[in-house]
């Protein structure tokens, strides 16, 4: 049975930018890409900011993502409760806690319903609400960036709680790639 890496979906580039190695480059690309996407969703109507996505596209995806995301709320609190995995493990990993990046009883294989357990959890919550926790997990995730030395960041197994990848792999995941992968979905969204 082949083991899921966390990070085998995303893209070896971010927006035909190479993956960062550095923690410079790591800022750069996070506060980059959250600035396109930023700039996205504040260019469009704010009707179409809190609209669902037509269902020609939401249907028609085969990964599970096309069919919970219905709107820009639930990509940002898709990215927000992303953000926050990241936080906590990292957190309980620093303190010496021995945590998993997904909570029990997810996998790398089974997360799925994790995410739509997210959605679920938002029901309530509105577009401006969403905007602001990404907003305030981003800056969170930056400031803690701002901590780790390139070494920390970069080195495989660096830390024992990153397993065969680096801290930097995991957070170029939770930041700059999935911020290209909302880029992207939000666009197809709205070109329908």
């Amino acid at each position: 049975m082949s083991r899921v890496r966390h990070d085998q979906h995303l893209p070896f580039t971010i927006g035909g930018v190479p993956r960062p190695k550095t923690k410079d480059e790591l800022i750069s690309a996070t506060t980059t890409q959250f600035a396109k996407l930023t700039q996205i969703l504040e260019s469009l109507p704010a009707e179409a900011r809190e609209a669902d996505f037509p269902s020609a596209v939401t249907d028609s995806g085969s990964e599970s993502h096309w069919g919970r995301d219905k709107n820009c709320k639930d990509i940002l609190i898709h990215l927000h409760e992303w953000q926050k995995l990241w936080l906590n493990w990292l957190d309980a990993n620093m303190n010496g806690e021995n945590r998993p990046f997904l909570p029990s009883p997810y996998s790398w294989s089974n997360y799925a319903p994790m995410n739509e357990g997210f959605r679920a959890k938002h029901v309530g919550t509105t577009y401006q609400e969403a905007l602001e926790l990404l907003t305030a997990s981003h800056e969170e995730i930056l400031a803690r960036v701002q901590g780790f030395s390139d070494e920390e960041l970069f080195t495989k197994k660096h830390f024992s709680f990153t397993g065969t990848t680096s801290l930097g792999s995991y957070t170029v995941s939770a930041t700059s790639s999935h911020y290209e992968w909302a880029i992207k979905k939000i666009r197809k969204c709205l070109a329908e």
